[in-house]
């Protein structure tokens, strides 16, 4: 399985003040991704609207960005990610923005929402 993630969805989906320090909470999301990803045998993507600076290293995460900062630049990106995809079945995207949740299912993704994915995170 191949989980791609709206990373900005899935930070905002609990208002903890992540919006205070968005460099901080996009870290504590990659950290989560890792541990979480380190116990399975997937391959985890987060996809953010631009390349974080400094960048985000990770060991067990993908982290991928938008060609360009626009909006809805990282959705296009996730819709890019599973056109592209050997298998379209095999893609699982976490966000619960309906618009993409709609685009991606037409790919041929399934979909998880984001607030009990952060659930399963926690």
């Amino acid at each position: 399985m191949h989980w791609i993630v709206d990373a900005m969805n899935v930070i905002g989906s609990r208002p903890d003040g992540w919006w205070r320090d968005r460099r901080a909470a996009i870290e504590r999301l990659v950290s989560d991704l890792d541990r979480w990803a380190a116990l399975r045998d997937d391959v985890v993507t987060a996809v953010l609207e631009r390349p974080p600076q400094p960048p985000l290293a990770s060991s067990v995460v993908e982290i991928a960005f938008a060609p360009a900062a626009a909006p809805n630049s990282a959705d296009d990106e996730i819709v890019r990610l599973v056109t592209t995809h050997d298998d379209a079945g095999e893609v699982v995207v976490v966000t619960s923005d309906s618009e993409l949740v709609q685009r991606v299912r037409q790919a041929g993704a399934t979909t998880h929402p984001a607030k009990t994915f952060r659930q399963m995170l926690d």
